[in-house]
């Protein structure tokens, strides 16, 4: 039999969780299928997050020839041989998975194609596609964003899944339970439902289930305590500069033994919480966090405390990560704003007066930079909690009051 995460893989995007906003009633790739247009996109997200289950059902709806094409294991000449095939058929569409893989090479032959509409390319990617693709190929696609998967979809996947195979009533704190255990992979909940599936309906319970699904790590501490409630209050500790709390959530956390979900969230906190407070800090829990993920545990404990003690005596400031949200706030929010046109090359190629502050007293000159539709907009607010964000502030400020000056 064919495991259950095959079995019960969504066959419509209504099946699909967590990514409405993609492939909903409103969603752009909903509507390009309604309305028969479909256009070449990229989806780049987690792994589990759904990239490939949704490209597997505009493969099984959408009108033409469809082919798909692996880049990490098939070579140029498969994709020449599809390509060979555009000429005999129309709406030809080529899903490319990790097409963050594709040698340059493999993309400029791809190019032409995309360019006269030969193909609809559907690319897939668990990497960034603005770091790692061809800019020539970005240009001529749409590049959507799925979201992440959460507790709560992960728990609506069970429940909906438990019924469909005839498990009823399964306890609260047995879903809970896996959907921490599944680290929010909905391939790997279904397959520990599986698992919970093969215990008679009397022995469903929590002691059961975590005998038969065999994560004894899990578990943070004696209570089964909540992963990320213990994740969080870490972090709260970090913040709050509590030393001790940190080293003792630290301790927790390590139980579970997840070093890739730690690491990650500590050196996510070096540069949204402690910031310019002490800047420093982002390459030194950077070293402390690879050091940690190459030697393991329990040793990987030792440069974890270093990091989580160094992270929660330094002085704090979010300066830096409320400075970048003001800033994407602007571009969500309000129309296209042109650069100002003497910062542009192509213009000052053509005439424009670019004023080079380097040939100024104190390397300044008042020159406008922000489109004139921020130009008075504030981003970057520095705190006073450290003498090197004093001294920032003290730097920027007479700058600003310079530069927004008309």
């Amino acid at each position: 039999m064919k495991p259950l995460a095959y079995r019960l893989r969504p066959q419509s995007f209504s099946e699909v969780i967590g990514q409405d906003h993609l492939i909903g009633p409103k969603g752009p790739i909903n509507i390009m299928i309604e309305s028969g247009n479909l256009f070449s996109f990229i989806l780049y997200g987690k792994a589990g997050c759904g990239k490939t289950t949704i490209a597997n059902i505009i493969y099984n709806m959408f009108p033409g020839r469809s082919f798909l094409f692996n880049a990490s294991t098939d070579n140029k000449n498969a994709l020449k041989d599809i390509i060979e095939a555009t000429r005999y058929y129309e709406n030809v569409i080529v899903i490319i998975d990790e097409i963050h893989r594709m040698k340059k090479d493999t993309q400029d032959f791809l190019l032409p194609y995309l360019e006269n509409g030969s193909i609809i390319m559907i690319g897939l990617t668990t990497e960034n596609p603005y770091r790692s693709i061809n800019p020539a190929i970005r240009s001529r696609t749409h590049i959507y964003k799925m979201n992440d998967i959460t507790e709560n979809d992960i728990k609506q996947l069970l429940n909906n899944a438990s019924k469909k195979i005839g498990i009823e009533s399964l306890d609260e704190n047995v879903i809970d339970y896996i959907t921490t255990a599944s680290s929010l992979e909905v391939r790997t909940a279904l397959n520990m439902l599986e698992m919970v599936s093969l215990l008679p309906k009397e022995n469903r319970d929590l002691e059961h289930v975590k005998k038969i699904i065999g994560v004894k790590t899990i578990s943070i501490d004696q209570n089964g305590e909540n992963y990320y409630d213990v994740l969080s209050a870490l972090i709260k500790s970090i913040r709050g500069s509590d030393v001790d709390a940190a080293l003792h959530y630290l301790a927790r956390f390590l139980n579970c033994e997840d070093l890739i979900m730690l690491t990650r969230r500590l050196m996510i906190s070096a540069y949204e919480d402690i910031g310019f407070g002490n800047p420093q800090v982002g390459p030194q829990v950077y070293a402390a966090c690879e050091a940690a993920l190459n030697v393991g545990l329990p040793e990987a404990r030792i440069p974890l405390g270093f990091a989580v003690i160094l992270l929660a005596s330094s002085p704090k400031s979010n300066s830096a990560y409320l400075g970048i949200n003001s800033a994407i706030s602007d571009l969500e929010n309000m129309k296209s704003m042109s650069i100002p046109r003497h910062i542009l090359n192509k213009e000052i190629k053509g005439g424009a007066k670019y004023l080079y502050p380097h040939d100024f007293p104190n390397d300044f000159v008042k020159q406008q930079y922000l489109p004139d539709e921020i130009f008075s907009h504030v981003y970057f607010v520095p705190k006073t909690n450290s003498k090197y964000e004093k001294a920032l502030k003290e730097f920027i400020e007479p700058i600003n009051n310079i530069l927004k000056k008309k």
